[in-house]
């Protein structure tokens, strides 16, 4: 059953690379206006789980409802496009100028005609980036190409955006955009899946994380419910990590 303003719902999620089984029966629920986190060592599945609801993996098993909906991005189109996504790969293209990037994925994403000026124009400016629109991609600072990354996924206002490890390489006031930025689109009412390994990103941005390890989650709630389950209400969030998740060092 769907619970009162949930937004997707994601049951017994599995996907394997061959014999390697890289998420493991994975369920969780987003709510509607909420920044929820997946929290994670490189390799835990972090964006494995993200792609499958992307759409980017289709051999995935398990249930996916949007909105109570049985939900398919990789099959349906419709369904794709109730998504923004951010991937940690930069997915621009640097021949073509900001302004030329947005309008190329405004138009994949069947922005209309009519509204595509207002479209470019809104999302540059999101990205800090008006006085730059006509500037080739290639001459921009690695911030300054996330910043346009954000703006790319968000050009036909999707009501779920998915980003993946959004702010690596950036400097701290490209960081600071983007911090800002989220928090805007979560008060605009979209809802968030935010995936990070920086402990600090995700108390400062997530209502609620999911801790990932090893292809599973092992702990969901808000940073004082994560406290709470190691029996340390003070605990901040990389030693509730730590506890759940051990000490190990990870090679891959």
């Amino acid at each position: 059953m769907t619970q009162l303003g949930e937004l997707l719902s994601i049951q017994q999620l599995r996907y394997s690379f061959g014999s390697r089984v890289a998420v493991k029966d994975v369920s969780l629920n987003v709510r509607q206006g909420e920044v929820f986190g997946l929290l994670g060592a490189n390799g835990a599945g972090k964006t494995t789980t993200i792609s499958c609801i992307a759409g980017l993996l289709k051999d995935w098993t398990g249930r996916m409802l949007f909105n109570g909906q049985q939900f398919a991005p990789a099959v349906h189109a419709h369904d794709r496009l109730q998504l923004g996504y951010v991937p940690q790969e930069l997915a621009i293209y640097p021949n073509l100028t900001a302004e030329e990037n947005l309008k190329f994925f405004a138009k994949l994403s069947r922005v209309p005609s009519s509204e595509m000026k207002q479209v470019v124009a809104s999302n540059l400016e999101l990205a800090g980036l008006s006085d730059r629109r006509r500037d080739l991609v290639a001459t921009f600072s690695g911030g300054m190409q996330r910043r346009l990354n954000l703006a790319c996924g968000l050009v036909h206002s999707p009501a779920l955006i998915l980003l993946d490890e959004p702010t690596v390489g950036v400097d701290p006031q490209s960081r600071n955009h983007i911090f800002e930025t989220l928090m805007r689109l979560r008060a605009q009412g979209h809802s968030l899946i935010y995936t990070t390994h920086y402990m600090e990103e995700a108390q400062r941005l997530c209502d609620r994380i999911a801790i990932m390890h090893d292809g599973t989650i092992v702990a969901v709630g808000t940073h004082e419910e994560l406290a709470l389950s190691i029996g340390d209400r003070q605990a901040n969030l990389e030693q509730v990590f730590l506890q759940l998740t051990g000490r190990s060092l990870r090679d891959e």
